[in-house]
């Protein structure tokens, strides 16, 4: 009986564990509110997983040997009580997660003005994007935010900086600043997934998603396809690194010195570099 005790126990021992472990520094404003939220949440989660697993062992323990059970009887104090209780706690997982997949660096999209913000995008980019695609949402007019086409194939990566007119291997970003990423693909539905900065979203043909993030780590981070998309799909990788402000500004003026004009391959195949031909063919260059 003593080993059962220590069984029923030990699930909440660990949990307890792993609430107390702090977790590690978020990479960027979207990694943060993410965390933050899962954190609010487990707080929540644990007292009332601890009261029903006690509750539970106490009836099985204090009732084991009760042959002839009464049922209970109607306690609308206790019903009244535990249904308050739900509807607070309910309440408050709502809001919390409303305040956080509501907020522009989890979920951006257009603002009050309705179509002015899709309309301000495609006049921003569309001069610049692979094909005359909708969906991509343009960051304030007075904003310094980057902003970053990515634009996906079988089975590699192909990032365009409009502003420059530029395409390059690696997706550079600079800390501190609000950064924009238009995704696309020109085949096959696939994923761009950033873990360390908390971003993921699909990349669809024949339309764009806009996720925004401000980076606030320095380093360089994995950026890999979480859709499958065919046999490289494993081979789908890219580098992801966030620099310094000055450190960006003349990493891009060395990708406009030396014609900008490479991609990240990853496992692409004759069919893959088929792809990544075109879609490189039909990025217009920076108009002089």
């Amino acid at each position: 009986m003593k080993r059962t005790r220590i069984g029923l126990f030990a699930p909440l021992v660990v949990a307890l564990l792993l609430a107390a472990v702090e977790p590690a520094m978020a990479q960027s404003v979207t990694e943060r509110m993410i965390s933050n939220l899962n954190t609010s949440l487990l707080y929540v989660a644990i007292p009332i997983t601890i009261l029903v697993e006690v509750i539970l062992i106490y009836t099985v323990i204090r009732f084991r040997n009760n042959d002839d059970p009464q049922p209970t009887r109607e306690n609308r104090r206790l019903e009244i009580t535990w249904t308050i209780t739900t509807a607070i706690i309910l309440l408050f997982v709502g809001l919390a997660s409303f305040a956080v997949l509501a907020n522009p660096y989890v979920s951006l999209v257009p603002d009050a003005s309705g179509g002015q913000a899709q309309a301000q995008a495609q006049q921003q980019v569309g001069a610049d994007v692979l094909i005359n695609q909708s969906g991509a949402t343009a960051p304030p007019p007075d904003s310094d935010a980057v902003e970053v086409e990515i634009i996906s194939y079988q089975w590699g990566w192909t990032f365009h900086y409009p502003e420059a007119g530029v395409n390059a291997s690696t997706l550079a970003v600079p800390n501190g600043t609000d950064t924009y990423f238009h995704i696309t693909s020109t085949d096959v539905i696939h994923a761009v997934h950033v873990p360390e900065l908390g971003l993921k979203q699909d990349a669809v043909p024949g339309e764009y998603n806009t996720i925004k993030t401000k980076p606030t780590e320095p380093g360089s981070y994995q950026l890999y396809c979480a859709e499958f998309c065919g046999s490289g799909h494993s081979g789908m990788l890219a580098n992801m690194t966030v620099m310094p402000q000055d450190d960006y500004q003349q990493w891009l003026g060395q990708q406009e010195a030396s014609g900008g004009n490479a991609s990240s391959g990853g496992n692409a195949s004759a069919g893959g570099n088929a792809s990544n031909s075109s879609a490189m063919s039909a990025i217009p260059a920076k108009p002089a």
